[in-house]
């Protein structure tokens, strides 16, 4: 890959901005730091945001922290949060476009091949 000048720079105002103005509230349990503008502070409308852990992917925010960036709860989320349930998957990034994607039977990198029909199914034929 070569070097993305729009994603270096994206990067380096991120870091400017959070070390110039950002406050520090939490972590979450992928390693995503979670940030508000000092400025903002206990305003109306504070700025928060997310500096990821790794590859920056929106779907990587857990619901409790997706629910306080957007405002939807005021308070910080923690370990006791009503969002997190303990009948939730963690986490499962989409594999579409990877070798690890899914693939029906008689997908044509699966060999192309699949069941026959079982009787079941009759097909149109126009009149």
């Amino acid at each position: 890959m070569g070097f993305d000048f729009y994603e270096w720079s994206q990067s380096a105002f991120l870091k400017w901005k959070t070390a110039r103005h950002g406050e520090r509230v939490g972590e979450d349990h992928m390693g995503n730091l979670y940030y508000r503008d000092r400025r903002t502070a206990g305003s109306k409308r504070e700025r928060r945001w997310v500096v990821f852990k790794g590859e920056s992917e929106a779907s990587l925010v857990p619901p409790e922290w997706h629910a306080w960036l957007h405002h939807q709860v005021k308070a910080i989320p923690d370990e006791t949060s009503r969002f997190r349930q303990p009948w939730q998957k963690e986490h499962v990034p989409n594999m579409t476009g990877t070798p690890e994607a899914y693939r029906p039977p008689g997908h044509l990198l699966e060999g192309g091949k699949r069941d026959r029909a079982t009787g079941d199914y009759e097909p149109w034929t126009p009149s």
